[in-house]
């Protein structure tokens, strides 16, 4: 299994996802500052393994300071809580570690700064492996939903590389897979960062699962032709009422598979769950840069100063979602009742 990211004594070590698939390399960032930074640029992407590298990140700011009072410690896991929540604004598991990180803060405020700063990073640790063990858990929840054999087709990466290992929607057909399906899977490329051709493509090939690369504007013939039996993909937030926020042409898919007759499931921790945002129009939508689209690495392919929107994510509105699969079970509609149920067994654990 691939290590997307993990924590070192020198610092947070992640594979450079910018520079898949033909080159695996790993960087490590040895500061807070560069971990933010690896967030923003994408070096790590994916909701859960975002919100893992904030907290790693946090982690590392405050194992590294210099205070030597409590106040001051506090200023500065403060200020280092700031920079991480100015990251990626779409992805909620992002603002779920900073709050998680917060909380153990408080918690251990009376303990000595050593105990303390040790607490912190044995709390990112921890979420670490919580994260493989939620996917581990999802892919045993959703692998029974996908057909015995066929076609499933998935937008963007929600593999290993998007979380701590695993995977959310490639985890649920890693687990059907391993439970015997013979299953085929089509990948949206993606774009305009083609986390489908560049990363799912890798992954699932390393796998051995048998893959095939299609540009996103083929979905809807593949699905006509009878190619596809399902579509499965991830989240980076999912409002309280079932709306789903994830890579941009999700929404697109989700309207085609609905025309077809074919599920729609999304797969994500419930720690993408935000019972605080009643439907998707609140969701912030991050905006990227236009060189994204103008360019694919240094090759322009757009004419100099054209106009260009470049949303990194839609939303799609939850009658178009088939089930939402979380490591506590399945959500299905009515979502405000569905997960609001999820929510209250998470109270109780």
């Amino acid at each position: 299994m691939v290590k997307t990211l993990e924590w070192t004594e020198e610092g947070v070590r992640f594979i450079d996802q910018r520079k898949l698939p033909t080159e695996e390399t790993y960087v490590t960032a040895r500061t807070y500052e560069e971990v933010a930074e690896a967030i923003r640029n994408m070096t790590v992407r994916g909701a859960p393994a975002i919100g893992v590298a904030a907290a790693m990140g946090i982690a590392l700011g405050v194992r590294d300071s210099d205070a030597d009072h409590l106040s001051e410690l506090r200023r500065d896991f403060e200020q280092i809580c700031e920079a991480m929540g100015e990251t990626r604004p779409t992805a909620v598991n992002l603002f779920w570690a900073i709050r998680r990180m917060e909380r153990k803060f408080e918690e251990a405020g009376e303990l000595p700064l050593p105990q303390l700063k040790q607490a912190l990073i044995t709390e990112a640790r921890q979420m670490y492996l919580e994260d493989i063990a939620a996917n581990e858990a999802m892919g045993r929840h959703g692998a029974v939903l996908l057909p015995a054999s066929g076609g499933v087709l998935t937008h963007c990466n929600a593999g290993a590389l998007a979380t701590c290992g695993y995977g959310t929607a490639l985890g649920v057909i890693r687990a059907a897979v391993e439970q015997g399906k013979k299953l085929h899977v089509f990948a949206d490329e993606t774009r305009p960062f083609l986390q489908g051709s560049r990363l799912t493509a890798w992954e699932l090939m390393q796998d051995g699962i048998p893959t095939t690369v299609i540009s996103d504007n083929m979905s809807g013939a593949m699905m006509k032709q009878g190619k596809i039996g399902a579509v499965i993909v991830g989240a980076d937030r999912i409002a309280a009422n079932g709306d789903v926020a994830n890579k941009i042409g999700t929404y697109t898919v989700a309207v085609l598979a609905k025309e077809h007759g074919i599920p729609f499931y999304v797969a994500a921790p419930f720690s993408t769950i935000d019972m605080d945002t009643p439907d998707g129009s609140r969701i912030p939508i991050e905006q990227r840069s236009t060189r994204e689209v103008t360019h694919i690495g240094d090759r322009q392919i757009a004419p100099t100063g054209v106009r260009v929107e470049n949303p990194a994510f839609d939303v799609t509105p939850h009658q178009y979602v088939t089930a939402i699969i979380t490591e506590r079970g399945v959500a299905r509609a009515p979502y405000a009742e569905s997960l609001a149920e999820l929510a209250g067994m998470a109270a109780k654990s």
